[in-house]
């Protein structure tokens, strides 16, 4: 298993646009073939930022996903909200 956080940064003014559009397509990618959990979480003293944090059961099934017409569809109005570039980290836990 592996896990993939995704940093968002969005003009102030697109983060409604955001959420509502992660609500729109939470449940999709949920259940994506590999996709064990996903959530958005904001941060806490910058309300523009955001992460993703997802558990994939493998680099292959992040990759079918990232090929996906789903994930082009969805990654295309997400970028189109950005004041920055998103930065994104796979990892994997080395003890719990």
């Amino acid at each position: 298993m592996i896990k993939r956080i995704v940093k968002l940064h969005f003009r102030i003014e697109e983060t409604d646009a955001f959420v509502q559009l992660f609500e729109d397509t939470k449940t999709q990618i949920r259940h994506f073939p590999g996709c064990l959990h996903l959530e958005l979480l904001r941060q806490k003293d910058d309300p523009a930022v955001f992460f993703t944090f997802s558990f994939w059961e493998s680099e292959a099934a992040l990759e079918a996903y990232r090929q996906s017409e789903l994930f082009e569809k969805t990654w295309k109005a997400t970028k189109a909200l950005f004041a920055e570039k998103a930065m994104a980290w796979t990892v994997q836990v080395v003890s719990a």
